[in-house]
């Protein structure tokens, strides 16, 4: 028996009066510099660190109230899917995995449609929420996916993608595979209506879902050092052999490589998304065109 914790502390503690422990949510370790952050000055700053820029993970919520006007949106209930098609068990149920995400998300998978207006566009919005099974692309994500592009081709309105995503969702097997041309068409769907399709890259986009939907964007932005990619660096090395250039899979290097359109700090994003959709949009008055001829005078006619 140690007497010094079970009886000198005690008394200690008894004379200094107990001193209450500081609650762990105060204060967050950056994981990029490992500089602790006081939790409001980190929800000031987007999450973004101060310290070194590092971007870490921003909230379904937060970010739809960052996009749009005022931070106002509705979001649009999804048809619920088929639970557990494949009746996929590994160290726990399917079901009980699906259930323990909801529980803690509060949402009913890993994807929430939403519209409003940004800079007064009326725009479509899918996010992924990473909290749910890391964002993992299921039968319900491909339904979400399809119910976002044919609500902005009702809405006459720009879709704009967040991914947030390990990949294809494992406990669905070739179904989840699928989403990946359900998804494809939902884009078609847009860009046959000729509206935009506009990706934000967040960290991290990977698997299939990179081989999808995520990579086909009219434009392409991303928020510094997410990471981007199909397979894991690890696998690629093991795989081809070979070390990997330095950066490897990261937005900028991406952007330096032609892949990604924009590299975009998440405190001008709202702004830039603004100014992207103005111009694919492209609202503003028709100008007049001069129509010169030699033996005719000057004619004014209105662009189409």
């Amino acid at each position: 028996m140690n007497w010094l914790k079970s009886w000198v502390r005690p008394k200690l503690r008894e004379l200094v009066g107990g001193q209450k422990e500081i609650p762990d949510h105060l204060w967050h370790k950056c994981p990029g510099c490992e500089e602790m952050i006081f939790h409001r000055d980190l929800e000031k700053n987007l999450n973004v660190c101060q310290h070194c820029g590092h971007h870490m993970r921003l909230k379904v919520a937060k970010r739809l109230e960052l996009l749009f006007d005022e931070g106002e949106y509705t979001t649009i209930e999804l048809k619920s899917p088929i639970v557990d098609p494949l009746k996929f068990k590994d160290r726990k149920k399917y079901t009980d995995r699906l259930k323990e995400a909801q529980n803690n998300t509060g949402e009913n998978d890993a994807i929430v449609v939403a519209h409003g207006s940004m800079g007064g566009n009326k725009v479509v919005t899918a996010v992924f929420n990473f909290d749910f099974m890391a964002g993992s692309m299921g039968i319900a994500v491909g339904d979400g996916l399809l119910t976002a592009a044919r609500l902005a081709v009702v809405q006459n309105a720009p879709l704009v993608v967040i991914p947030a995503s390990g990949g294809a969702r494992m406990q669905e097997g070739i179904l989840s595979l699928m989403q990946m041309t359900r998804s494809t068409i939902a884009v078609e769907e847009v860009r046959e209506a000729g509206l935009p399709y506009i990706v934000l890259l967040t960290d991290p986009t990977t698997g299939g879902v990179s081989a999808s939907f995520a990579m086909l964007g009219d434009i392409q932005i991303a928020e510094p050092g997410c990471v981007i990619g199909f397979a894991g660096a690890r696998v690629i090395e093991q795989t081809i052999r070979e070390k990997l250039p330095e950066g490897f899979q990261r937005a900028e290097y991406l952007y330096d490589h032609g892949m990604v359109d924009m590299v975009v700090h998440r405190v001008d994003l709202r702004n830039t998304m603004i100014r992207v959709i103005d111009l694919l949009c492209n609202k503003g008055p028709a100008g007049d065109l001069l129509i010169l001829d030699s033996d005719a005078p000057v004619v004014a006619a209105k662009a189409d």
